[in-house]
């Protein structure tokens, strides 16, 4: 689905991706680890056209995507979610999902003159898709919620349903359990793994939390310093002394094994 051949972005002199190349799979839930500091966050950024590369190339299904910007890539399939939530939060949680889809004709000035009847039939085909959406994500009850007041755990889900609005291929979700507690994050959980048997949707997933990892991601990929350093299964990437060395400093030890366990 999405090819990274050599991609580097650099910050002045500060490179945050330097010569990352990786694959991910049609289909598969892949998982992107690595320190603070990594380049994680910078290489959604690039794929997602919210940044342009430096150098390198960036591939879709074997289209050449490189710095094509968000709202093309959007109608390409390839969506993304970000480590805070961005609802708008006067609007309820239904309507933040009815305002996803692109080209609706009540966009133009013209037709809320003379399509009142079209605005009104895709509105409430719209409707039906968002409530149906809410039930799938176990949120049905917060439909009519401002989506400002939910909990930061429901507003990750509301941002997963977004996705749902659209005919995504790939959605790369970063850090979609960071602040959210455990029982949420089972139910973000599940429904993701949900839409990739059910809806075949293909993710990559950045996330700090192992269990979550474990839970969700084969294969995982590490990054350190900007670039891949392996990739593999969970336990694999535990046993790798590269990447206990990535994240703790120091050599292979017991302890250090455990602290990445």
């Amino acid at each position: 689905m999405i090819r990274v051949e050599n991609l580097h972005r650099h910050f002045g002199g500060f490179r945050a991706v330097d010569g990352a190349s990786l694959t991910i799979e049609t289909g598969s839930i892949t998982g992107l680890v690595g320190p603070n500091g990594a380049g994680k966050t910078t290489l959604f950024n690039v794929i997602a056209g919210a940044l342009p590369p430096t150098s390198g190339q960036v591939f879709m299904d074997g289209e050449d995507i490189t710095g094509l910007p968000p709202h093309e890539l959007f109608h390409k399939g390839l969506l993304r979610t970000f480590q805070i939530a961005h609802e708008f939060g006067s609007m309820s949680c239904r309507e933040n999902l009815m305002m996803v889809p692109g080209g609706q004709s009540g966009e133009l000035l013209w037709n809320t003159w003379f399509g009142r009847k079209r605005i009104a039939n895709e509105e409430r085909a719209l409707r039906a898709k968002a409530d149906e959406v809410l039930d799938f994500l176990t949120i049905s009850h917060l439909a009519d919620h401002p989506a400002g007041a939910i909990s930061g755990g429901q507003k990750k889900l509301l941002e997963l349903g977004r996705t749902m609005m659209v005919d995504a291929k790939i959605v790369f979700l970063d850090e979609v359990g960071a602040g959210v507690n455990r029982t949420l994050l089972m139910t973000i959980a599940d429904a993701i793994i949900r839409l990739n048997k059910e809806r075949n949707y293909t993710f990559c997933v950045i996330e700090h939390d192992m269990d979550f990892i474990g839970k969700l991601c084969d294969p995982v990929i590490v990054m350190a310093e900007g670039k891949k350093l392996a990739e593999g299964t969970l336990d694999e990437i535990k046993a790798n002394t590269q990447v206990v060395e990535a994240y703790l400093g120091t050599g292979l030890k017991n302890k250090d094994k455990e602290a990445v366990e």
